[in-house]
């Protein structure tokens, strides 16, 4: 059980000029399909302390390793689908020297240029994992879907009452020590891989805290999870099979 609710910590308006070189090494992992006009402006605005980004291709049929590749990314193909598959393709290519660990989409929902608020606590060391909240933040009308507002009010929801945690989202973007990733031992290969690391956290009595991220409409296509009825239900399914799952 964690030892107690997460904080809110509110974004700073001045982020570009920030430099947190010198705090221990940052890597970046993206997971992306088919993502490839909109994974050129995600890599753009990576901010200029993080020391290295892994783009993990989940089977794209579009050109999105070769355009990672030569925007500066490392790139991990990964055939077997699954968002949280992905993710620990990219985990499995952590550099040893890496000390913090940031997930971001490759869609340019989020805003790249806004990792430093998340990366900034945890080279503090007042938390252990940090989530870009978007119910926080300010959205771009359409941007986060009923079916994903609802989806996540349930969740939090029930987070709060069996975990005695408190978080307003389940928002892919997020930043966690390498050393507390390790110790959570992730394994979900789809949907349930977001809210999986937050009660893991949770029961290993991580701090976990949110801080306010914009978010914007994806930059092409719909949502592979909310996008769909059925992506809906079988993504809310396995949220919720995940909360309980992990329940001691």
């Amino acid at each position: 059980m964690a030892a107690g609710p997460p904080l809110s910590i509110p974004a700073r308006p001045n982020l570009a000029g920030s430099n947190l070189a010198g705090s221990g090494r940052v890597v970046v992992i993206i997971p992306a399909l088919n993502e490839e006009d909109a994974i050129v402006r995600v890599l753009a605005d990576i901010p200029d302390f993080v020391d290295e980004v892994i783009v993990v291709d989940n089977g794209s049929e579009d050109a999105t390793p070769t355009r990672a590749a030569a925007s500066g990314a490392r790139v991990v193909l990964e055939p077997r689908r699954g968002y949280g598959q992905a993710c620990l393709a990219g985990i499995a290519a952590l550099p040893e020297d890496a000390d913090i660990v940031v997930f971001l989409d490759g869609d340019y929902s989020d805003h790249p240029e806004e990792m430093v608020d998340l990366v900034e606590p945890l080279r503090r060391g007042v938390a252990d994992l940090v989530i870009g909240s978007r119910v926080l933040g300010e959205r771009e009308p359409g941007a986060l879907l009923p079916q994903a507002r609802f989806g996540n009010a349930l969740a939090t929801f029930l987070m709060r009452q069996l975990y005695g945690v408190r978080y307003t989202d389940l928002g892919p973007f997020r930043a966690i020590r390498r050393d507390a990733l390790i110790k959570i031992g992730m394994v979900d290969r789809d949907f349930g891989w977001t809210v999986e690391m937050q009660v893991k956290a949770a029961r290993h009595g991580l701090r976990g805290i949110e801080v306010p991220v914009r978010y914007r409409r994806r930059h092409a296509g719909a949502s592979k999870v909310t996008g769909t009825l059925l992506g809906s239900l079988r993504a809310g399914w396995k949220i919720l099979l995940t909360i309980f799952r992990h329940i001691r």
